[in-house]
């Protein structure tokens, strides 16, 4: 290979996607490879020189769940950070929201553009000189997800890190973070219902998922779950012999931090992450759980970042404009996200002038997700929302505009490299068949909502220059709502030129 870019290593990354057809065989074939995913995890680690137990030198928080697990991760890479701010913490998370990098921080910063592309390469090269494959359900290289967990362990390894927070991807018991044999402590934050809906699994049946990252004489703790998904995690402790099965309750710390984490769910999150890291220390360092510095626990939850969860962001360059930024994708997360925009912290703030700002909705969501069904959970806790505030104002007539786009970034119909998707289906992208029923959707959810103020538009960059002309084109300010999808928050952050304040 003649360059060794980032550039290149992301075209590269972005032929292990999986297509609209690969996709949909996978879904038929069922669970088939799920026995052999993690022999096969440790069999590409060989194959780049790494045995099992090396990434046990990682020091490992090992955290899964349906919802907020990401966010727990932020707290908990946030908090250890200022207990211990002479060591070398590494993140490790998924999605992105820009660039693929973001997925691997080191000390809360992504690692640079030449070590994604130093520490791609030296995996990339290191599978293609070594084509022996153990199982006959091997590639020659695994898909992107694998692939990015791979580079994060090695990087992790070759920069020696002193603690790592691994979330998992998906699942638990396959997944690829599920490699480390032996992590410090294991986590699982709320079994969110909406998952059993659409996977259409139990909550047990998710729980026991979720459980297979608790390891034999390794704490397994957890917040408060669901009647039957509770039973099975506390079974699954006991089967693997976890040294300890702990649900988290009253953290001081919690309570008297503000959060730096917007949304009122966000305490549950907190709480996981501050016992998951005072265990950490306890086991590590042999600290008294209760004696770890209170301020420094308190510092670490207010200055957590995580962005494109609840997130405001004024525009830099058009001072009129708010974002409010929330990947919001399952029914109880979009809840959240509701909750937190239509209350006086967004949408309902006071300004001086006591102006009425224009508001605009830009939602999106995945191929196979239930957008009539997102759509009228957004309206019905809108609706709450304003009865909890007395709010005068009408469910329907919250938003002026709304908007329903793509994830494609850019008007000319290209992806931003790192946010390039092949998994939907070029009929759908080029009829906009989920943005037109959306669209439809709405309009007969909120039947007195003027039809001319719904759009639907073929990328990002169309809906930002909307905007940008409705902003322009009035005194009001503008607020806007950008949820549905990680993906388009993240192209919004990139099309919007807000990356030097969002990220």
């Amino acid at each position: 290979m003649a360059t060794r870019t980032y550039q290149h290593a992301i075209e590269c990354l972005n032929s292990l996607q999986s297509n609209a057809a690969h996709l949909e065989a996978t879904r038929a074939a069922g669970n088939r490879k799920l026995n052999t995913a993690i022999p096969e995890m440790v069999a590409y680690l060989e194959k780049l020189g790494y045995k099992q137990e090396d990434l046990n030198r990682l020091n490992v928080i090992h955290v899964t769940g349906t919802k907020g697990k990401g966010s727990t991760c932020a707290f908990a890479d946030s908090v250890l950070r200022h207990l211990r701010p002479s060591w070398k913490v590494g993140l490790y998370t998924s999605p992105h929201l820009v660039a693929a990098r973001e997925r691997i921080r080191i000390n809360g910063a992504p690692i640079s553009e030449g070590d994604f592309a130093r520490f791609f390469f030296e995996v990339w090269d290191r599978l293609e000189a070594n084509t022996e494959l153990k199982f006959p359900t091997m590639t020659p290289k695994p898909m992107y997800f694998k692939f990015v967990t791979l580079v994060a362990y090695h990087a992790f390894l070759t920069l020696q890190v002193d603690a790592t927070i691994l979330e998992v991807g998906v699942g638990g018991r396959y997944d690829s973070t599920n490699a480390v044999p032996q992590p410090v402590v294991t986590g699982i934050s709320a079994l969110g219902i909406d998952h059993v809906q659409v996977l259409g699994k139990t909550i047990a049946e998710i729980a026991w998922q979720k459980a297979g990252i608790f390891k034999e004489g390794i704490p397994a703790i957890t917040v408060n779950q669901p009647e039957d998904g509770m039973e099975v995690l506390k079974k699954e402790a006991e089967l693997v012999k976890a040294s300890e099965f702990v649900v988290a309750s009253t953290v001081r710390e919690v309570i008297e931090a503000k959060l730096g984490l917007a949304g009122r769910h966000q305490s549950q999150n907190a709480k996981l992450a501050v016992i998951l890291v005072k265990k950490f220390l306890q086991r590590k360092e042999g600290i008294d759980f209760d004696s770890v510095p209170h301020d420094a626990i308190a510092q670490g939850l207010e200055y957590t970042k995580w962005p494109g969860r609840c997130q405001t962001v004024q525009d830099p360059r058009h001072p009129n404009i708010t974002w409010f930024l929330d990947g919001a994708h399952t029914i109880e997360s979009l809840e959240c996200c509701m909750q937190w925009f239509v209350s006086p912290d967004a949408a309902l703030r006071l300004t001086p002038s006591s102006e009425r700002r224009t508001r605009v909705l830009v939602f999106n969501c995945t191929h196979g997700r239930s957008g009539p069904r997102f759509l009228a959970c957004m309206l019905a806790t809108a609706a709450e929302q304003l009865k909890l505030y007395a709010s005068s104002e009408d469910t329907h007539s919250l938003f002026d505009l709304v908007v329903f786009c793509t994830n494609v970034t850019y008007a000319d119909g290209h992806y931003k490299g790192d946010l390039t998707a092949v998994g939907i289906p070029e009929d759908e992208l080029k009829h906009l068949t989920v943005q037109h029923e959306l669209a439809s959707a709405w309009k007969a959810l909120a039947p007195d909502f003027p039809h001319d103020r719904v759009h639907v538009l073929p990328s990002i960059e169309h809906a930002v220059r909307l905007i940008q002309n409705v902003a322009g084109s009035g005194s009001n300010s503008t607020d806007i709502l950008v949820t549905g999808s990680l993906l388009l928050v993240g192209g919004m952050i990139e099309s919007a030129n807000l990356s030097d304040v969002a990220l």
